[in-house]
């Protein structure tokens, strides 16, 4: 070989090596990640907890004075005619009037039953209502992140599993055309393996174009580009020490859907202690520095101004009001009554998916057991069938069936498994423990 076809290998090998690491190897811890920094809806969960935070305030709960500067410019010109008690009188054409007043006022309500604090601490329970919110939609995103990466992983496997089946099936054909070559076989055999070879080769291009869509879902999850390509791992890993009670005991601690209840009760009673301090009086502390200036073209005072301090306080008591302060006291209560009810019935209603799904975790436990032992028993089958083909002891039917008994038990390991890990995701979205 010369030099300048030495030159052409290494580039071409070197092109090779290049296009095989061209795809990125996205880990599910990765993949979690890129969904956390770029999903939109958690930047908008995001956002809303900041305007919950925003809104604790001393101010926004009416615990501040309040201070308003006010000024006021009047004019106008007017036909004027005064009579004196002395029986003159006098008229003025376009009178002109003129009166100006300007200052700083405040106005702060010191006590009104205690509402103001009630308040605050209801708007510190809207804040926590919010961070729950931000945190059920970041666990709901992970569980989306790893349903769909874990369905990717699957197919891969059943790739794989494909890729394997279409060789036995290119093996067979030859086989079968050199059996027809030296007279062995018939043209029937050589156009059975063609049609079965059509058949794996139309079940793998399914196959891709699953795992095609697949993977721009998953980039859509991730907020990035669909037309990134990468590859995920090859083994799906489960969790099999999870235990119920564990799982029942963290549930009750930090679901997201059990907490916002519990949060919704508190801001019902704390909304009852708004509503009962409207049985106290209410002082208003009330102060402001004024400046008033007139002049007028007609009267004895042709101007006059004064300026100065102004202070004073406002006190009120509702004595009776139609009976609305018993009604709304008595839906107050009502409303804590049904967030009492919500927190049993979310309690009873998580109890239950949390059996349920610890079952459907057993069971497909089992089943990987079950499935990897009819994976090597159909793999031992199928090597022992090829071997018989080969020397013409069984018919093309029986290799067929084993070849496809081996095919559909990877599936079924396959699926085995991806089932289990979406139970043990389900089970710990369930406990609010799901993690990177």
């Amino acid at each position: 070989m010369n030099t300048k076809n030495r030159f052409r290998s290494l580039l071409l090998f070197f092109f090779c090596i290049l296009k095989m690491n061209a795809q990125e190897v996205l880990t599910i811890e990765n993949a979690v990640k890129i969904a956390l920094e770029n999903n939109y809806e958690i930047k908008i969960a995001a956002n809303d907890l900041k305007i919950s935070q925003t809104n604790v305030a001393p101010g926004n709960a009416g615990m501040l004075p309040v201070v308003v500067a006010t000024a006021t410019d009047s004019n106008n010109s007017l036909y004027s005619n005064q009579t004196k008690q002395d029986g003159t009188s006098s008229t003025l054409y376009n009178a002109k009037n003129n009166t100006l007043n300007y200052g700083v006022g405040l106005d702060w309500n010191i006590f009104n039953g205690f509402k103001m604090f009630a308040k605050l601490d209801q708007l510190k329970e809207l804040q926590k209502l919010g961070e729950n919110q931000l945190r059920l939609t970041i666990l709901t995103k992970i569980s989306n992140v790893n349903s769909t990466y874990f369905d990717l992983v699957q197919q891969q496997q059943q790739l794989v599993a494909l890729d394997t089946t279409i060789v036995i099936s290119k093996q067979r054909l030859a086989l079968a055309q050199n059996r027809f070559t030296i007279g062995k076989a018939s043209k029937l055999e050589v156009l059975n393996a063609q049609v079965y070879l059509n058949t794996d080769l139309v079940s793998l291009l399914r196959q891709k174009e699953l795992y095609a869509n697949t993977k721009v879902g998953l980039n859509q999850i991730l907020a990035r580009d669909s037309k990134i390509d990468f590859k995920v791992v090859e083994m799906i890993s489960v969790d099999e020490k999870l235990l119920l009670p564990e799982l029942i005991s963290l549930a009750e601690k930090q679901n997201p859907q059990l907490e916002a209840q519990i949060i919704n009760k508190k801001v019902s009673e704390l909304q009852l202690k708004q509503v009962k301090a409207n049985r106290y009086p209410t002082l208003d502390l009330l102060t402001g520095y004024n400046f008033a200036e007139t002049q007028s073209g007609l009267g004895f005072v042709a101007q006059s101004s004064s300026h100065g301090l102004n202070y004073g306080f406002n006190a009120s008591l509702n004595i009776f009001n139609g009976f609305s302060q018993n009604r709304n006291e008595k839906i107050a209560k009502i409303q804590i009554e049904n967030s009492t009810f919500a927190i049993e019935q979310q309690n009873q209603l998580l109890n239950s998916e949390l059996t349920i799904a610890y079952q459907t975790y057993l069971t497909n436990i089992q089943l990987i057991e079950i499935e990897a032992k009819n994976v090597s028993n159909a793999k031992q089958n199928l090597n022992i069938t090829l071997d018989k083909f080969n020397i013409g002891t069984i018919t093309t039917l029986e290799f067929r069936t084993a070849q496809l008994n081996y095919i559909n038990a990877k599936v079924r390991y396959s699926n085995a498994q991806f089932q289990a890990k979406l139970s043990e995701i389900s089970l710990k979205e369930l406990a609010g423990n799901l993690t990177l």
